[in-house]
């Protein structure tokens, strides 16, 4: 029996250039898989062009009607749903998100089953596939643009401008850094280590939380945080990092040290409602902060970051931040914090981000869905089922659904 897949014309707007598979991925793939078919429908907005895809053979396509699965990256527009067939994307549906919830009720209604790429893990519960890596990879050399700009230091082609990740690299050697640079980064996910890729390729020397804070050096240095290095309890008893993801209360930051010795600072890392944020609005107001910018590629809004008012865009990647006011003003204000909060990173290297993306949905995905799949990675990363109904690790939607309060979960 062939299992006709068929990858999706991206419809959300600003449209979206990345794909889950590559034309060469997709020939792979069917190399690999003999029963599966591939088809991809036409669109003018993807980075790989039709004809790229038709040049190696893979039909391009009107419509997906006739397909099983339907792979796509973002979420797809409701008018776009075909009822009964199984869809991969990021749907932002999982944490309640309200702008979404309609789109999880037509998704029910109409019987589709989806598979979030975004819950897809491992027997440990470690996520298997996302674009964090090319988060963590364009935001940090994000930040030593703002920070070549903010000092007026040097000027870097802005990355969607490059035509690939070795133009955008060599572009790294304009980075001229004074000798007391001090850089600090927080996260070591996905995101961190995709971040520690630009950081390495400059001459900057890493050293310990510890010496970060108590060392003068004559050279750019940088200190890669871990959770209990800016993380305490309250009750001041020995942090306990599972505990403290387990549930954030109780605890607080001690991140404030490293503003004061940190010209730099690269966020990388995973924050969730409850936990204590990391910088607060009356942190960046003190007299001894040094910190003149901040690379936060976690971009959560009014979060742990208290200077990430807003997302910035691809085209407009900074803005400032008036500690004092607590309000946008231009970066380039001397009192100014020059924020870098681009919330869709990986777009501005989409061929690349997606050539990584879709070697992941090889490796960790496809094996499940197509083969054998002992420890249920398909089932327990599908918030619906077949049947268009809620699974048993997303019952928790159904408030969410119905309109009502957020619930524990």
């Amino acid at each position: 029996m062939t299992t006709k897949i068929g990858i999706i014309r991206e419809g959300k707007n600003p449209p979206d250039a990345r794909v889950p598979l590559s034309p060469e991925q997709c020939l792979r793939v069917m190399e690999e898989y003999p029963n599966v078919k591939l088809v991809v429908q036409k669109s003018e907005v993807r980075a790989f062009k039709d004809n790229e895809y038709s040049d190696l053979g893979i039909p391009i396509v009107d419509s997906l009607e006739d397909c099983d699965i339907i792979m796509g990256v973002k979420e797809v527009n409701i008018e776009d749903l075909i009822p009964q067939k199984q869809y991969f994307f990021f749907s932002h549906t999982f944490k309640e998100q309200p702008y979404n919830r309609d789109l999880l009720k037509a998704i029910i209604e109409r019987r589709i089953q989806l598979t979030d790429y975004e819950v897809l893990t491992d027997k440990n519960d470690k996520r298997i596939i996302g674009f964090g890596r090319y988060a963590g990879i364009v935001g940090c050399y994000n930040g030593f643009l703002t920070y070549g700009l903010k000092n007026a230091l040097y000027t870097l082609k802005p990355a969607h401008q490059c035509a690939d990740r070795k133009e955008m690299e060599s572009e790294l050697e304009k980075v001229i850094l004074p000798k007391d640079t001090k850089i600090v980064i927080t996260g070591f996910g996905r995101v961190g280590h995709g971040a520690l890729e630009v950081i390495n390729k400059l001459p900057i020397t890493e050293v310990s939380p510890e010496e970060f804070l108590d060392d003068v050096f004559d050279e750019p240095v940088f200190t890669h945080l871990g959770t209990a290095d800016y993380v305490a309890r309250d009750d001041e008893k020995e942090f306990d990092r599972d505990a403290f993801f387990e549930d954030g209360s109780g605890h607080h930051s001690t991140f404030n040290r490293y503003l004061k010795e940190a010209d730099l600072y690269i966020a990388c890392h995973y924050w969730e409602n409850g936990s204590p944020f990391l910088v607060s609005r009356d942190e960046l107001k003190s007299k001894d902060r040094r910190v003149s910018v901040i690379a936060d590629i976690s971009c959560d809004i009014d979060g742990p970051v208290a200077s990430t008012i807003r997302p910035s865009t691809i085209a407009n990647p900074i803005y400032g931040y008036d500690p004092e006011t607590e309000s946008e003003v231009d970066f380039r204000e001397s009192d100014a914090i020059a924020v870098m909060a681009v919330d869709n990173l990986p777009c501005e290297l989409p061929k690349d981000a997606a050539i990584d993306f879709g070697n992941e949905l090889i490796k960790n995905v496809l094996p499940a869905l197509f083969g054998e799949d002992p420890h249920s990675i398909i089932e327990r990363g599908s918030q619906t089922s077949k049947d268009g109904k809620l699974t048993h690790d997303f019952k928790y939607l159904s408030a969410y659904l119905a309109g009502k309060e957020s619930v524990e979960h």
